[in-house]
């Protein structure tokens, strides 16, 4: 079907905005959906010039839906002059994680000038020369393309705020990008690492394989290795090295830092193949897709499901609790039951 030529006709007579996203079978546990989705909105969005004019139109989209920024962040933003950038943030979120991480750049004198997708259509974001872009999901790829190539946006290429490291280096890469030196942001992360002690005394030394589903698995691999765990391999679909290279150099760092070495990285893995590496090493936990979860817990190989982790809150300092409380829940769950006792009456169910 002739879609783009069909969407402006549509649009016309029913008088509602239309944005064409082919989509065809949403891969990656629908995070592939969302990339394309919102690589055509960024079409929709309105244009930034060096005048100013398409903040001004933001500010006053905000200002006639009743959601505008608090009084002092838009004069802020309106008393910016034409050379100074401003940031937009890309990547869908619940509406109080958006905020937690608006008020974490707020913090640092750092004005977040509107989030692409936004809560309304009016509220779209501008877009255009002077404007830095910054995702928050690593599954984004082809949105961040379109916002460089066809938008003219200056995209901060930077680690995913995934985990209170991940954030800490988040946070870093916009500070460097608009020149302002970070305030307090040591301090902040070894407050939230003391919060979730009980977790992390829990996965350290377990370790853990990433089968690969949603695209997630290099940020959240990188948390889990901070938090004391072996990773013994990393699954993916697909990787955009380019976009993921601030992730990845941030993954071989903290390999570094906690002296172990840096787990196989396996783009779009044959699952046969990955479970008959699961052999050998026996990991205590596996992230893997709903299809070969029964089977893997019948190998006698705890399982969390991968897109638990797409629909969870698991961004920002403040959420890093979330995403130990899923990684562990199987564990404690074995540990509550017997762990020996059960896995022994697996292999035991197997062999028989």
């Amino acid at each position: 079907m002739d879609l783009e030529g069909i969407a402006p006709k549509l649009e016309d007579e029913l008088g509602v905005p239309i944005v064409v996203a082919r989509a065809n079978g949403l891969d990656y546990a629908f995070t592939q959906g969302e990339d394309t989705v919102l690589a055509a909105m960024t079409h929709r969005c309105p244009e930034y010039n060096a005048s100013g004019q398409g903040q001004k139109q933001y500010n006053k989209s905000v200002d006639d839906s009743g959601t505008a920024p608090l009084e002092t962040e838009r004069s802020t933003l309106e008393k910016r002059e034409s050379r100074n950038p401003i940031l937009v943030l890309f990547g869908s979120l619940p509406s109080t994680v958006a905020s937690q991480l608006n008020l974490e750049s707020k913090r640092q004198s750092i004005i977040v000038a509107g989030w692409l997708p936004s809560q309304r259509y009016t509220e779209l974001p501008p877009l255009g020369e002077g404007v830095y872009v910054c995702g928050v999901n690593p599954f984004l790829s082809r949105t961040a393309t379109t916002l460089m190539r066809r938008r003219k946006c200056q995209l901060i290429g930077a680690p995913f705020p995934i985990g209170p490291d991940g954030t800490r280096a988040w946070i870093e890469k916009i500070c460097s990008a608009f020149g302002v030196e970070p305030q307090g942001l040591q301090d902040r992360e070894n407050q939230i690492w003391k919060s979730l002690i009980d977790y992390t005394r829990i996965l350290t030394g377990k370790s853990i394989f990433f089968m690969g589903d949603n695209l997630l698995e290099i940020s959240i691999a990188r948390f889990l290795i901070r938090c004391g765990m072996i990773v013994y391999e990393i699954g993916i679909p697909y990787m955009d090295k380019r976009y993921q290279a601030a992730e990845l150099s941030l993954l071989h760092n903290t390999c570094e830092k906690m002296g172990i070495p840096m787990p196989r990285v396996v783009e779009k893995p044959d699952n046969y193949n990955q479970i008959q590496r699961m052999h050998e090493p026996e990991p205590d936990l596996a992230i893997t897709g709903m299809a070969h979860a029964n089977p893997l817990e019948a190998r006698g190989i705890d399982t969390k499901w991968s897109v638990e982790f797409t629909f969870a809150q698991i961004h920002g300092f403040t959420n890093a609790r979330d995403v130990l409380e899923l990684v562990t829940r199987p564990l404690r769950r074995n540990n509550d039951l017997g762990t020996m006792g059960w896995n022994n009456l697996s292999k035991q169910t197997l062999t028989n």
